[in-house]
């Protein structure tokens, strides 16, 4: 799985140990990752970037995603730090897992927000001491639009056309 997601060369382990029993249980267990070739295992806690720590999370729940009883999963930017190829090939995980669980994901790449069934923009507003959410779907030209406002904060001919090109592709 983490193969899948661009992380071609990197070892992930968990290690299990005996632990005094406590409200957490009796095991101490640390997951420990070598992104790359010739390093050591070390804990994924000191050594993984964001990019890193999202696509793990990503590759675990693929992986236990046929035993997961949950039928819907909530990836709340499980795109952080990562891009390019590496976020198409999150986006393409993730509508692999779209397949047998209802995903909701909260992105700000327009890689991922292009293989969505489905897209919402959101935005919030304060005024005083309430804060107010709003869901509004976006489809067709707007869509286009807003994947545009995605790839560089506004809408430019270059912007559109790549943004039409993302959408071509799913």
């Amino acid at each position: 799985a983490l193969a899948d997601l661009s992380m071609k060369d990197a070892r992930f382990q968990t290690n299990v140990e005996d632990a005094d029993l406590t409200y957490n249980g009796s095991d101490r267990v640390e997951f420990q990752l070598a992104a790359n070739p010739g390093e050591a295992l070390k804990p994924l806690r000191t050594v993984a970037s964001g990019g890193e720590i999202s696509r793990i999370m990503l590759a675990l729940k693929a992986v236990f995603a046929s035993a997961d009883k949950i039928p819907t999963l909530v990836f709340d930017e499980i795109d952080a730090g990562v891009g390019g190829h590496a976020a198409k090939r999150v986006a393409h995980k993730i509508r692999e897992l779209s397949s047998s669980h209802q995903v909701l994901c909260i992105t700000h790449l327009a890689q991922i927000a292009a293989r969505a069934d489905a897209h919402y923009h959101v935005t919030k507003s304060a005024s005083g001491a309430t804060t107010t959410t709003t869901i509004v779907p976006v489809a067709g030209p707007e869509r286009t639009e807003e994947l545009a406002r995605l790839l560089d904060g506004s809408l430019t001919q270059v912007s559109l056309q790549h943004a039409q090109a993302l959408l071509d592709e799913t």
